[in-house]
């Protein structure tokens, strides 16, 4: 079942993004790449070996949406606590793993989907050949994580700084060493702080192979700022069809991360899940107080998982038109007397009501109408 703006969108090509073809893999149980959804991560900020910590915050991170979750690896004490996190999990596992090799065949046998990895920085040969085969073994797969700000020396003497090409030519040799090793099932990144030398890397990369690219503008900064500069850099990627699984870097409560993620999303027709409030900045004509209803009625939804989209526009002159492409539609009117759509249709007034607890209990109304009719079709979640 389509809502509104996603039948809009069907019907009108110009809203059409066409994804980057590639190959796919696998992270545990979910599809990176080729057809897949877009896959959102985040990162747990607790102390891995602090494993009651770590999986009371992966839990938080499913509940928000995140279809994997990224723990770091640093010593033995985190890697011993991987195989209970693992445990507790519902979403897969990736092992951070920086500079020691032993971390890397530690995670793989705890359980870990996924070891994010510089194969350029763990060593010798026989290293890298030990790690590859804990994760054959083990049914793991791994990304390259090349990153502006660590980039190898000889790489930096070569181009003089950062720079696009030498990021690539970075992810590109790391590619090879696990080619060389007759392993595929990974995935590849080029992060910068920098916004154009993140896009103009990820850009190149997408045309200089076909492995499935992980995209996101590392260490983007605070909630507010961060979210800007990182709806910029990876909006413009994701527009262009390149990114197959993607995390917005916050300095902030690692769910934002994941509700940042699908609202990037949302907003680009690429994934659909909660719901999509279409709201007015308010001015002098609006006939309730618009910003903060709209505030309490996100938070009292976020419990919602369904695909829905609902409108809360505070007067006449824009309220009925973006009321006929949503779900349900709130129009405020004269007199305390406001307007309710259903389904792009009048429906009823409502007057001296609180008009969040009615909002909301029109929306799990309606959602539960929308998977009821998924449960009788057989139709698969988002």
């Amino acid at each position: 079942m389509l809502d509104h703006q996603s039948e809009a969108q069907a019907h009108r090509p110009w809203r059409q993004i066409q994804r980057r073809k590639c190959r796919e893999i696998t992270v545990g149980s979910v599809r990176i790449g080729g057809e897949a959804p877009i896959a959102v991560q985040s990162m747990t900020n607790t102390l891995t070996s602090d494993a009651k910590a770590t999986i009371e915050q992966v839990r938080q991170l499913e509940e928000a949406g995140a279809d994997l979750v990224r723990v770091s690896c640093p010593d033995e004490e985190s890697t011993a606590a991987l195989k209970d996190i693992v445990k507790a999990a519902k979403v897969p596992i990736v092992a951070d793993i920086h500079f020691h090799y032993k971390r890397g065949i530690e995670a793989a046998i705890a359980g870990a989907a996924c070891l994010r990895i510089n194969p350029g920085n763990i060593g010798s040969e026989d290293r890298v050949r030990e790690v590859v085969q804990a994760a054959k073994d083990h049914g793991c797969a791994m990304r390259i994580g090349v990153n502006a700000g660590s980039l190898e020396q000889e790489l930096l003497e070569k181009y003089g700084e950062p720079c696009p090409d030498a990021m690539v030519e970075s992810a590109l040799s790391h590619a090879k060493i696990l080619e060389d090793h007759d392993f595929f099932n990974f995935k590849i990144s080029v992060k910068a702080s920098d916004v154009f030398l993140a896009v103009a890397a990820y850009q190149a990369l997408a045309e200089a192979c076909d492995y499935p690219l992980h995209v996101g503008i590392t260490e983007a900064g605070g909630l507010r700022a961060g979210t800007v500069k990182s709806s910029i850099g990876m909006g413009s990627l994701l527009w262009a069809g390149i990114g197959d699984t993607i995390r917005v870097s916050l300095s902030a409560d690692p769910v934002e991360e994941i509700r940042v993620g699908y609202e990037m999303l949302k907003s680009l027709g690429l994934r659909r899940r909660g719901v999509t409030v279409i709201s007015c900045p308010s001015c002098a004509r609006q006939n309730f107080n618009v910003i903060k209803t709209v505030e309490v009625l996100e938070e009292r939804l976020a419990h919602i998982t369904t695909p829905m989209s609902v409108s809360v526009i505070g007067c006449v002159v824009n309220g009925p038109g973006e009321a006929l492409m949503t779900d349900i539609g709130f129009t405020g009117g004269g007199k305390g007397t406001h307007q309710v759509y259903i389904g792009g249709n009048i429906d009823h007034r409502l007057q001296n009501e609180d008009i969040v607890d009615h909002l909301v209990k029109l929306v799990e109304k309606k959602a539960a109408e929308i998977e009821a009719q998924k449960n009788a079709v057989g139709q698969p979640a988002e």
